[in-house]
């Protein structure tokens, strides 16, 4: 199987020269590069939920401004989505789009300022200026009818930006109803509004399953007084946790109770559930603020909500955007509700993912997705360090949901379950989100732990590498502050696997410099799960790997795809591909040195 190498999502960043049309460096400048060591500064800040409101409303009142700056067009509009701060006064504005009023799917715009406010870069999905005809002669006849399923939503007309970042006029349908297991159903169906032929589909409920066991006795955060207790924790920003009694709809009823001593931990006792959601949901909102600067899902201190409880012997739970709430079924026999501690922190990063980079749940962008909430859940779970309930690289081990005691899924080995992807392949987009999530998951614990066998906490794992060669880990903080930086500051709805590596590569760089052990390690963990190639220390003579493209270079040309490390020779000069991208005419190496390093060879 090849390495993954080329993106299939056209995503780009380039220099914000570049895009704004400013005067470019000369083939003879020295072009930028990322930093050689790293900047604590790009740690990203603590911010209160009345300073994160604040800078939502300075990127709106530029929103317009912005997307003059960057030659967007008179159709489309900017809409300020969310606003990550770092610690050195940086910004990274993520923006949603309309064109001609349409909002504009499957892609986004991300603005990188310096502390100055200077654009810096921009990242965006689009490979040329938006553009296409919102009202074709075919529109009434492709307009798909509306589903008669409760919950359903009449088509909207939307433009959908396609792998290859060109604009698509498009119908967008939402099926409402329920699944076969019990699960809402809100399936976005994107149909051509030209052919009518269908495009995309994708889940707009993320489901993810857990373990069961009860976290042992456990502080939580209720209101209320004497003789009339609330489980709603005023502060982790009004966060509740309501009962449904097996109802699949509605909000449900906050538990209350009167002696604030909740539950008996165990399943006979309605409010045990509540406990576990309830603490699961506020050790994830700790977790976020204290180590990401996070205030809540969104990063505005508005809590979500838990629902336990949900329909009958229903062996899952979910996240739902519509609702901004978590839900927790009872589990086989209405006994093993799933609402342990990293089930909370999967769910409620599905919140923060669909509130950041957006990865639609679909393909290869929906595997990381759900590698994502089980990566930052179980960093979370190790963060917290409960004696009842410690950390591991096993998701849904104490569930059984087998009936035969293995685990979900297994981070160091994803195979392990039998469905999961240890490796990327060309079948990583058609596989079910949860096995290609696989990939990621391994790239993780690779990161984090290394390859080779190990003991951590009690539990014994055995890595092993797509390519046979060993990975020296950095340590799961480091690997964690990589993914979230990379996450919400690089990653677009439809990034897979080769943009991650891109990604997480820039985000590692920002961090701890380029060429550290840390840029390295993310570079050569992703080369052990199939995605990119290996790279060599500075120290290391060692022979270059075998897949490293040839010393002399292929000619650069306008419209190839190329990967980070590609090297190609333009006007006698050599240089090394930094991000994976597809060349535009004009994007010539010297001109953009976000995507180019001049090299000797």
């Amino acid at each position: 199987m090849p390495r993954r190498v080329t993106t299939g999502t056209a995503l780009v960043t380039v220099a914000a020269m570049a895009v704004l049309g400013m005067q470019t460096v000369s083939a003879d400048a020295a072009p930028a590069k990322p930093p050689a060591k790293g900047d604590p500064g790009q740690m990203p800040a603590n911010v209160s939920a009345q300073e994160y409101r604040a800078l939502i409303g300075k990127a709106q009142a530029q929103q317009d401004e912005t997307a003059s700056q960057l030659k967007l067009g008179g159709e489309v509009e900017l809409r300020v989505k969310s606003v990550i701060k770092n610690r050195d006064g940086s910004t990274h504005v993520r923006y949603a789009q309309t064109y001609d009023g349409l909002p504009v799917l499957g892609a986004e715009v991300i603005v990188h300022r310096a502390p100055s406010g200077a654009v810096t870069r921009v990242t965006q999905s689009a490979t040329g200026p938006l553009k296409v005809d919102t009202a074709p002669k075919t529109l009434a006849s492709t307009k798909p009818a509306t589903p008669k399923a409760a919950g359903s939503k009449a088509p909207r007309k939307v433009v959908w930006m396609d792998e290859d970042g060109r604009p698509v006029l498009a119908w967008e349908t939402v099926v409402g109803g329920t699944q076969r297991d019990g699960t809402p159903n809100r399936l976005h169906v994107i149909t051509d509004a030209v052919t009518g032929k269908k495009i995309i589909e994708w889940q707009g409920v993320h489901t993810g399953t857990g373990r069961s066991m009860y976290s042992g006795t456990v502080e939580l955060g209720t209101s209320g007084s004497s003789g009339s207790f609330v489980m709603r924790d005023t502060g982790r920003g009004n966060h509740e946790t309501t009962d449904l009694r097996g109802a699949q709809s509605g909000k449900g009823t906050v538990f209350t109770d009167s002696d604030d001593t909740w539950g008996n931990g165990t399943a006979s006792d309605r409010q045990t559930a509540g406990v576990d959601a309830a603490y699961g949901a506020g050790q994830t909102w700790d977790y976020y603020k204290t180590v990401h600067g996070r205030s809540g899902i969104r990063g505005d201190g508005v809590g979500a909500y838990s629902r336990v409880h949900y329909g009958q012997a229903y062996v899952n739970a979910f996240w739902e955007d519509s609702c901004f709430c978590m839900t927790y079924g009872d589990g086989q026999g209405n006994n093993k509700p799933l609402t342990e501690l990293d089930v909370a922190g999967h769910e409620m990063t599905h919140g923060v993912t669909s509130n950041t980079a957006g990865l639609i749940y679909q393909g290869e962008s929906g595997g990381l997705n759900e590698a994502t909430s089980d990566i930052l859940a179980t960093a979370m779970e190790f963060w917290t360090n409960n004696a009842s309930d410690v950390g591991d690289y096993l998701i849904g081990e104490k569930i059984d949901i087998f009936g035969n005691g293995t685990p979900l899924r297994y981070m160091a080995r994803p195979s392990q379950d039998g469905n999961s992807l240890d490796n990327w392949s060309s079948r990583a987009g058609s596989v079910d989100v949860h096995y290609s999530s696989g990939i990621a998951n391994h790239f993780f614990y690779l990161l984090s732990e290394g390859s080779g066998k190990k003991v951590i906490n009690g539990v014994s794992y055995d890595s092993p590498t797509y390519d046979n060669k060993p990975v020296t880990g950095i340590g799961r903080e480091k690997a964690a502050a990589i993914w979230y930086k990379a996450l919400t500051e690089e990653m677009q709805p439809r990034t897979n696997y080769a943009d991650a590596r891109r990604a997480t590569l820039e985000a590692a760089a920002g961090l701890y410099g380029e060429k550290s052990v840390e840029w390295t390690t993310t570079a050569n963990a992703w080369a052990a799960v199939n995605v990119g190639a290996r790279v060599n220390p500075p120290d290391d003579n060692e022979p270059p790997d075998d897949n490293e493209p040839p010393d002399d270079g292929s000619a650069w040309a306008a419209g190839n795809a190329y990967s980070a490390g590609d090297v190609v020779t333009y006007e006698g000069a050599k240089y090394r591909c930094l991000q994976a991208h597809t060349s535009m005419p004009g994007w010539t190496p010297p001109n953009v040195p976000a995507l180019w390093e001049a090299i000797s060879r």
